[in-house]
């Protein structure tokens, strides 16, 4: 078993869109997802667009059947299943929710190849309405890492909890793949050992560009399907066999002052409301 744990963002990197975008796109409840937009925070939005859909006669089948017409390349599932294969222990870290993550995992037949979902929490109610609560209660508790995180999950948090856990079992290496903004917090805890795979021209790798300091781990940037499976399995490879791998970030990522901005900063999603990509 190659003491390897590869955790992938969810949204935009194993899927190729923003789940919760595209459920509130597919069952045509964009409009009203844009009034509500500015109203209250995303996760609490997205509870409120599941009981509104609920009300309009959606059912937890029709949502289910959305998510399984969401992207997902062939090459991520092959890189998925190989890294597996290699003994690689592969978990999760998402801004999405667990029956979106599920029902795609599921349908792919992926399921059995992660040991571990850390997403924000959801369950089919009494009357079969899909509750998304956060994953943890950002009423009562600030991020610790500033603005870099949503109010709802730090992926920071998650990440040292990982480590500590996997860490006492003996020498880990840490494969980091994410998009979002929401994943520079986790990416400035890897330790120099261990590897960081943003997606290029996404959120993460602009800020990177500019805070490349803060990072410790090496740095290798993908921009499509072809080059997650190409990249992660060229690392594993790596390290269970002893060679030597070199930064690969493009010499277009320019290292000019970009400010950490709030997670709540709009970005640009599938739907006409924004987002940030976490």
């Amino acid at each position: 078993m190659a003491d390897i744990v590869v955790i992938f963002d969810f949204d935009k990197t194993i899927i190729d869109c923003d789940s919760d975008n595209w459920v509130v796109d597919d069952l045509g409840a964009t409009d009203l997802f844009n009034q509500l937009l500015p109203t209250m925070p995303w996760n609490t939005l997205m509870d409120t667009m599941m009981k509104e859909l609920h009300s309009q006669g959606k059912t937890i089948e029709d949502i289910a059947e959305a998510l399984k017409k969401a992207p997902l390349h062939p090459k991520i599932i092959s890189a998925i299943k190989a890294a597996h294969a290699l003994g690689c222990d592969l978990r999760i870290v998402s801004d999405a929710n667990l029956f979106f993550i599920e029902t795609i995992l599921k349908h792919h037949g992926l399921t059995d190849y992660f040991s571990e979902i850390n997403t924000n929490p959801s369950f089919v109610d009494e009357v079969g309405r899909l509750r998304i609560f956060p994953h943890r209660e950002f009423t009562t508790c600030s991020p610790s890492c500033g603005d870099m995180c949503p109010p709802n999950m730090c992926k920071g948090v998650v990440l040292e909890r990982i480590k500590a856990s996997v860490l006492a079992g003996g020498r880990k290496r840490v494969i980091y793949l994410g998009d979002g903004k929401g994943d520079f917090c986790p990416s400035t805890k890897l330790r120099e050992q261990d590897y960081v795979m943003p997606r290029k021209d996404y959120p993460v790798w602009e800020v990177i560009c500019s805070n490349p300091s803060l990072i410790k781990a090496e740095i290798h940037e993908w921009s499509n399907a072809d080059d997650l499976e190409r990249i992660l399995l060229h690392l594993i490879n790596s390290i269970i066999f002893g060679l030597r791998t070199s930064s690969l970030l493009s010499s277009d990522c320019k290292y000019q002052t970009i400010p950490i901005i709030s997670a709540q900063e709009p970005l640009t999603p599938r739907l006409a409301a924004p987002r940030i990509a976490c």
